[in-house]
């Protein structure tokens, strides 16, 4: 797995494929690219050469452990961009990854061609919902492992698809999401998330993706997301938040037909 320093972190990320690069951005979760991105890696890498960094608090990229920032990660991303010899890559970045996205097409706009944002907000505080929601997880994080990740479990996903993959498979998210510290890194961040500013920088062609049944992020802030962007464009999926697990073909079709239109 090769890895570059980004300021006092030690990035590691992976690469397939072959042809223009496209960068996954993974949400909240130590696991990171690895349990994010691994059903679609293949999807996309027929056509494309996907890397895939493990951001700090995740995988094997190594920190000093501090609070984390927007601006950090998107370094981050932005480091692995040129460490892998991309060039000009089509970022997308889901939940907490899609305002990482957002900072490094506005700070770096000369390395990123496309941006495709799938669940992702503007500002946490401007949204009592979303700031509970986080506040109970940090709360649970500390008390109570089950609990935090049945929560992150009914709220990542739709209850048609809980419905449809029966509690065995219920079961088996819910351990994939423990509070390990990492994870809890990521949720502080997620309470303070605040990308406004940011916005009206963004330069490249950039898809904003809603999830019409999400229960973390409301879709009302993705559409007010795309709003904030000039020029972008707007889909929605029919899912839960976690949309690339529940319609992985109308997902995969979207994104393919944005990066690859002329």
């Amino acid at each position: 797995m090769p890895t570059v320093t980004a300021g006092d972190t030690r990035v590691h990320y992976t690469r397939a494929g072959t042809g223009p690069a496209l960068v996954l951005v993974h949400g909240t979760g130590s696991a990171g690219a690895g349990l994010t991105w691994g059903r679609l890696v293949h999807r996309f890498a027929d056509r494309h050469t996907v890397i895939t960094p493990d951001l700090s608090g995740a995988g094997r990229t190594a920190d000093g452990g501090g609070p984390l920032t927007v601006e950090g990660l998107a370094d981050q991303v932005a480091a692995v961009i040129e460490h892998a010899g991309a060039g000009t890559a089509d970022v997308l970045g889901f939940s907490l990854g899609a305002p990482v996205a957002a900072a490094v097409a506005a700070s770096r706009p000369a390395l990123v061609r496309r941006l495709v944002m799938v669940a992702g907000w503007t500002r946490t505080d401007a949204d009592e919902y979303m700031r509970n929601l986080f506040t109970l997880l940090r709360r649970l994080g500390d008390l109570d492992a089950d609990a935090f990740g049945r929560l992150l479990t009914m709220t990542g996903f739709s209850r048609g698809f809980l419905d449809a993959i029966g509690r065995q498979g219920v079961e088996e998210l819910v351990s994939n999401v423990p509070p390990t510290p990492g994870t809890l890194r990521h949720v502080d961040l997620d309470a303070r998330v605040d990308i406004g500013p940011l916005l009206p920088l963004v330069r490249a062609r950039t898809l904003v993706v809603g999830c019409a049944q999400d229960a973390t992020v409301p879709v009302a802030r993705s559409r007010e997301l795309h709003a904030a962007i000039p020029g972008s464009a707007y889909a929605e999926i029919d899912a839960g938040h976690v949309a690339f697990f529940e319609k992985p073909d109308e997902f995969v079709k979207l994104v393919r037909d944005f990066v690859q239109a002329p």
